[in-house]
């Protein structure tokens, strides 16, 4: 079971807004400044976030073109402020501890972060060019769960604009599992600019899906998937997962911990497998 809540990324935690004057614009122009500030400071993703900034420059053009109801603005507010805290995350290149290490290359770093607790990251190259994972990750994710074995479901329950959707994720039984159901709300965030994408996302609440009968309700975030070209091999694709997972409930950390590094390996190994075919 642990494998597969960690395989559920993206959300944030739901706050209705209670002022929403001027937020269309002052959303806009605060992600904008702020994934400035953002790339002025790291010599390594600087351009990728550089990308991703020009990205969300055009935020504003389209809410003005579509608007959006409050509740909708709250949700893309959250999609934004998930892709923000983990771009922060990644551009600090200090204290990553390495995890693990396959033979294929594929590695796995975490790092303890005080509001956060901890985190890891995993860096692979995938075979297949960026428009193919991307494909996957995003147009495909509602058949996860046909190629990742420890996925039961992911559902869109919406879709608000062309960026932000809201999913509910189920985590698959396995046998001898000592955690238990879970499940996920999340809100996911999409922004492609370029030769750069990321997928971000963090724990939310939606009215129409309440916790569960026999599930606990997990959440993790601020999560994200940044997916680059491999420089120099168009058809090879870098992936880089920053992974931050709540199962709740009770369970030791040090269990969580051990399994988890597998846990995006084996990500790594499946999604290959469906991607081959």
């Amino acid at each position: 079971m642990l494998p597969a809540t960690s395989k559920l990324c993206a959300a944030i935690s739901y706050r209705h807004l209670r002022n929403m004057t001027g937020l269309r614009r002052q959303a806009a122009v605060a992600i904008s400044q702020e994934l400035s500030r953002l790339a002025s400071h790291s010599p390594g993703p600087s351009t990728w976030i550089h990308q991703v900034r020009r990205r969300s420059s055009l935020l504003s053009s389209r809410l003005e073109e579509k608007p959006f109801s409050e509740v909708e603005m709250s949700y893309i507010k959250q999609g934004e402020e998930a892709l923000q805290k983990s771009l922060r995350i990644l551009e600090d290149q200090d204290d990553w501890k390495t995890e693990t290490v396959a033979g294929n290359g594929d590695k796995v770093l975490s790092k303890v972060l005080p509001d956060v607790g901890k985190v890891f990251r995993l860096e692979v190259v995938v075979d297949q060019p960026l428009d193919t994972v991307y494909g996957e990750l995003v147009d495909n994710m509602e058949q996860m769960g046909d190629w990742n074995p420890n996925v039961k479901e992911v559902r869109i329950l919406e879709r608000i604009g062309k960026d932000t959707v809201i999913t509910h994720e189920k985590a698959a039984a396995t046998p001898g599992n000592i955690v238990g159901p879970r499940d996920f709300v999340s809100v996911r965030c999409a922004k492609r600019r370029g030769s750069t994408c990321v997928l971000a996302g963090m724990s939310t609440t939606y009215g129409a899906m309440p916790e569960q009968q026999g599930f606990i309700r997990a959440e993790n975030g601020p999560t994200c998937m940044v997916l680059r070209p491999l420089p120099g091999s168009p058809s090879q694709t870098r992936l880089t997962w920053l992974l931050s997972i709540d199962l709740k409930g009770w369970l030791p950390k040090t269990i969580i911990n051990q399994v988890l590094s597998q846990t995006q390996v084996d990500f790594a190994k499946h999604l290959r497998q469906r991607l081959a075919r």
